[in-house]
């Protein structure tokens, strides 16, 4: 088939140059959502807070993020905010994107989990003499992280693929370095299904450790009941 290049599809699929797009879709995944996750923490809790001005901050954090393209915050951060006298380098605006959006997504599933432990418990802890952080390490979120879980590893699932968004501002993760050959060798067929098949392995692998966390997490909370049964 002239339209297909069986040789040129097996030699890309272990080419260093698209294997090194691979792990650094992989670290931008990773220290992304580490951020992401800190600050959704963070407005998860200004949405909570008993305070309207903080809450209507967290509000319209989670509204702005949410609510418009992560290209047009990309786009933003790397080629308008240098018109202010701000200016980040490719790694640095991808990063910060990433974990921007994100946040607003972690954000809300870290309140909901939240939420979803009774205020009962709080209220009982609180007679007991244990403070607000000592309330919310000990009590609330051990509970919340099994409501937390199964979405945030959704989430990872979806930042995974969400990565190749930063090719726009010539990030260098899969899709980018991708592309790049593509402009060299002219196999585009080719060259698409190796980085696809690379998406896919990475999303089943997270699949995999997702399952194993929150089959972990599970027994770790039915361990705790039992305990507390007796």
């Amino acid at each position: 088939m002239s339209f297909w290049s069986w040789s040129g599809f097996f030699d890309y699929l272990v080419n260093p140059f698209v294997l090194g797009g691979v792990v650094t879709t992989v670290w931008l995944t990773c220290i992304s959502l580490v951020f992401g996750l800190l600050l959704g923490f963070i407005v998860a809790l200004m949405r909570r807070s008993k305070l309207r001005v903080i809450r209507s901050v967290g509000w319209f954090y989670i509204w702005l993020f949410r609510g418009t393209p992560l290209l047009v915050q990309l786009i933003v951060i790397y080629t308008a905010l240098p018109q202010l006298g701000i200016r980040f380098s490719v790694v640095e605006a991808a990063l910060i994107g990433l974990a921007l959006n994100e946040a607003a997504y972690l954000a809300e599933i870290i309140r909901s989990g939240i939420e979803a432990v009774s205020e009962g418990q709080s209220r009982a802890a609180r007679a007991l003499g244990m403070t607000e952080r000592q309330i919310m390490r000990y009590i609330v979120m051990p509970q919340a992280f099994k409501v937390i879980i199964p979405p945030l590893g959704n989430s990872v699932n979806g930042l995974l693929k969400t990565t190749s968004v930063t090719s726009v501002i010539s990030m260098e993760e899969l899709l980018r370095r991708t592309q790049v050959l593509i402009q060299e060798k002219f196999m585009v067929l080719e060259l698409f299904a190796v980085a696809a098949i690379y998406y896919l392995l990475l999303t089943t692998l997270w699949d995999f450790v997702q399952r194993r966390i929150e089959k972990r997490f599970g027994q770790s909370t039915a361990q705790v009941q039992l305990t507390d049964k007796r």
